[in-house]
């Protein structure tokens, strides 16, 4: 996948899936903002060992600090071109659109989950926001097309990351997840990774709008967890 001459900012890029993210896009020739709130230590190492990059704190849900983020990156690395919100969706986009209209190929990855699909017990919260995530990307992405930004959802099932040690650690929930996806694993975030960047290439010219799971198959059950 082809991101070179793309600067990229990167929501939640401290560990898992947007730190799995962050490593690829670099690796695809795109400079990277690694936006992150805990998992400090991390992120600034990862941004030191990526070509072109740059670790930048901000609490995505605060006005001023997404403001003062996008205007980082700007000034360092150059114009974003790309906005992938793991974190902060609505907040994030706001303030990086002006800059994405000026980009010739712009486009803006959510991250949702199988949740706004699926219903689990005890995930309400969770499920709802993330139902929200999918209805702004279709919405965003009608908005902002006279404007040439592509706007997609990515929604990961079960995958190996901080936020799921516990569930790693159990035996029983592990023999589950193996029944109930299809592929009979659990996930790497560098899978989600990888659609990530197919999805900001020009290869997605085409694509928006759109919500692609990646899952394992895991949206055909209904089960719990």
């Amino acid at each position: 996948m082809d991101l070179k001459g793309k600067v990229a900012i990167v929501t939640g890029a401290g560990s898992g899936i947007g730190h799995a993210i962050a490593e690829r896009f670099a690796e695809a020739g795109a400079a990277v903002c690694v936006n992150y709130l805990g998992y400090e230590d991390e992120a600034r190492a990862l941004a030191a060992r990526l070509p072109r990059a740059l670790a930048v704190r901000a609490d995505v849900s605060s006005a001023a600090e997404v403001a003062a983020m996008v205007e980082c990156v700007r000034r360092e690395l150059g114009s974003p071109t790309v906005l992938v919100n793991l974190r902060g969706t609505w907040l994030c986009s706001k303030y990086a659109v002006a800059h994405l209209k000026r980009s010739p190929y712009p486009s803006i990855v959510n991250a949702g989950s199988t949740s706004s699909w699926v219903a689990y017990p005890q995930n309400l919260a969770y499920g709802a926001s993330k139902f929200a995530v999918a209805g702004l990307t279709r919405n965003l992405a009608v908005e902002l097309a006279p404007y040439r930004i592509r706007v997609n959802n990515v929604a990961p099932g079960a995958i190996a990351t901080p936020i799921n040690r516990a569930t790693l650690a159990d035996d029983a929930k592990m023999r589950t997840l193996g029944r109930i996806v299809p592929l009979g694993r659990i996930g790497q975030p560098e899978e989600v990774a990888q659609v990530v960047a197919f999805l900001a290439s020009d290869a997605a010219s085409y694509v928006t709008g759109s919500t692609y799971y990646v899952d394992g198959g895991m949206v055909r059950y209904s089960q719990p967890v």
